[in-house]
C-alpha cells in the first residue's frame, strides 16, 4: 500500500496533469489542420439544418461515454445551445431504460438501437452513431437499418473508423486511438455542429 505522501506526490505531479492536456491539444490541432475533416463537419451541419427545416429528426446512439455524448448533443439541440429558441427534434436512443433492458433481455443488446430506428426513423431523418472503435455491434446494426430506410447517417469514431467506415453518409474519424482523447474530441465536434445548426436556424 502506498502511504499518503507517495499518493500525494503522484497526484500532484505536473506530468500527470499536463500530459493528458497536451495530448488532447495535439488531437484537436490535427483536426484543425485537416481541411477534409473541417469540410465534413460543415457538410454534417448543413445536412442537419436542412433536415430540421423539413421537420425531420436527429437520432443519436452510442455506448458508455459515447452514449453520454449522444445524450449531451441531443440535449443541446432539443434544449438550447446559446440562443433562447424553439426546441429541435433530437433524441438519444438509450434514454428509456425500461426499453433498453427489455429488448436486451428479450432479443439482444445488439438490437436495442436498430429496433428504435425501425420504429422512429423515416426517410430524411439523421442517425448519428458514436463509437470510439467504430465496431460497436448495436451501433452498426442501427446504421445498417438506417441506410436501408434512407436516413442520412453520420459516424463519429476514432482514427481507423472500424466497421462504420462503409456505413455512413458522413464520417468524422478523430485522429487518435486513445479512447479518452477521442471522446473529448467527439463532444467538441458535437458542440461545433450544434452551434452552427442553431445559428443557421435561429441566428440574426
Amino acid at each position: 500500500m502506498y502511504n499518503d505522501d507517495v499518493i500525494k506526490k503522484v497526484i500532484l505531479s505536473s506530468d500527470a496533469i499536463k500530459k493528458p492536456i497536451l495530448s488532447s491539444i495535439e488531437v484537436k490541432t490535427k483536426i484543425l489542420e485537416d481541411e477534409v475533416m473541417i469540410e465534413t463537419i460543415g457538410q454534417i451541419a448543413f445536412a442537419m439544418v436542412k433536415a430540421l427545416k423539413e421537420d425531420k429528426k436527429v437520432l443519436l446512439c452510442g455506448n458508455g461515454g459515447s452514449a453520454a455524448d449522444a445524450q449531451h448533443i441531443a440535449a443541446e439541440l432539443s434544449g438550447k445551445f446559446y440562443i433562447d429558441r424553439a426546441p429541435l427534434f433530437a433524441e438519444a436512443l438509450h434514454v428509456n431504460t425500461s426499453y433498453v433492458t427489455a429488448v436486451a433481455n428479450d432479443y439482444s443488446y445488439d438490437e436495442i438501437y436498430a429496433r428504435l430506428v425501425r420504429a422512429m426513423g423515416r426517410t430524411g431523418d439523421i442517425l448519428v452513431g458514436i463509437s470510439t472503435s467504430g465496431n460497436s455491434a448495436n451501433v452498426i446494426k442501427a446504421l445498417e437499418l438506417a441506410n436501408s430506410r434512407q436516413l442520412i447517417t453520420v459516424g463519429l469514431t476514432g482514427k481507423t473508423g472500424g466497421k462504420m467506415n462503409n456505413l455512413c453518409t458522413y464520417m468524422l474519424r478523430v485522429p487518435s486511438t486513445d479512447t479518452p482523447r477521442i471522446q473529448e474530441a467527439h463532444i467538441l465536434l458535437g458542440h461545433i455542429i450544434c452551434e452552427i445548426v442553431e445559428q443557421a436556424l435561429f441566428g440574426k
